[in-house]
């Protein structure tokens, strides 16, 4: 028997790297009940920083532990996007922020419960995706990239979906996250009620090494015609060289005007209206 309960201790070693965050639901998943879940905690080989969830004693936790613990073991196709992405990649750096930072997640999934009890500074949020509902991946059992039908990604193709991988931690965990191309329509489907135009524009601003054949396939891809319309709007503001490259005969702009700011100043081309002041916010 107690050479049993030694192989179950090592065999949670190998399922569950340290720092990886495992709910009760997948523990048991592994062949882990409940009171042999409570022994290991009384034991401290399990911790619990929130009801329900658990982890290997190990380094300080922090969000990327959470976002490593969603695509890893929960298999989410949730990814780091938006804001955080372009602060992650150094691009915030344009914007003041203040109070505690909140972790942008992009996917069609809600968050458990438990992600926002762990104690951390920083606190998450999930924004629907479905403005690129066709552009999804996700891990499969074996820890393979796949795409919304469970098909095999190549990382050609990761790169056209706008998402990339991004390596963290002692384990080399490999997290998804949104291109800088692909962060920035993420950021402006919140314009205005959560994001600030003045500062999409000065994130905008230092957006120029993109690559013009992935905007394209955004552009393309994008269900929502306000995003696209405000996305080239600011580029053009900014007079961005990688514009000339795209042929926007193949994107649909829709029909109409779009009113983003009342009382402010229609895009001649874009028929998108953008605050009259814009241009005294630029830093």
């Amino acid at each position: 028997m107690g050479e049993q309960k030694s192989t179950k201790i090592n065999l949670l070693q190998d399922v569950l790297e340290e720092g990886l965050l495992a709910p009760t639901g997948w523990l048991e998943e592994q062949g882990y009940s409940r009171a042999l879940i409570s022994r290991y905690v009384d034991s401290g080989w399990l911790v619990s920083p929130a009801r329900g969830v658990y982890r290997r004693p190990g380094p300080a936790l922090k969000w990327q532990h959470v976002v490593a613990s969603l695509q890893l073991l929960a298999r989410s196709y949730l990814h780091v996007g938006g804001r955080t992405a372009l602060v992650q990649r150094g691009l915030g750096h344009y914007v003041q922020m203040s109070g505690p930072e909140t972790i942008y997640l992009y996917g069609p999934e809600v968050l458990p419960a438990w992600v926002n009890k762990l104690g951390l500074q920083e606190r998450f949020a999930v924004r629907n995706d479905a403005m690129f509902g066709g552009l999804r991946a996700r891990r499969n059992e074996s820890g393979a990239l796949v795409d919304f039908h469970d098909a095999p990604l190549q990382s050609k193709q990761l790169a056209d979906y706008g998402l990339q991988e991004m390596t963290w931690g002692a384990w080399d965990w490999r997290l998804l996250y949104s291109t800088d191309e692909r962060a920035m329509f993420e950021l402006l489907q919140d314009v205005p009620t959560r994001e600030s135009v003045y500062e999409a524009d000065v994130l905008m601003q230092g957006l120029v090494n993109v690559r013009p054949a992935r905007v394209m396939s955004l552009l393309k891809a994008c269900a929502s015609v306000k995003v696209k319309r405000l996305f080239l709007a600011l580029a053009e503001r900014h007079q961005h060289q990688w514009l000339a490259h795209l042929d926007l005969s193949k994107v649909d702009l829709g029909k109409g005007k779009r009113m983003l700011a009342p009382g402010g100043k229609l895009h001649p081309k874009y028929l998108i209206t953008l605050p009259a002041d814009l241009d005294d916010h630029t830093q």
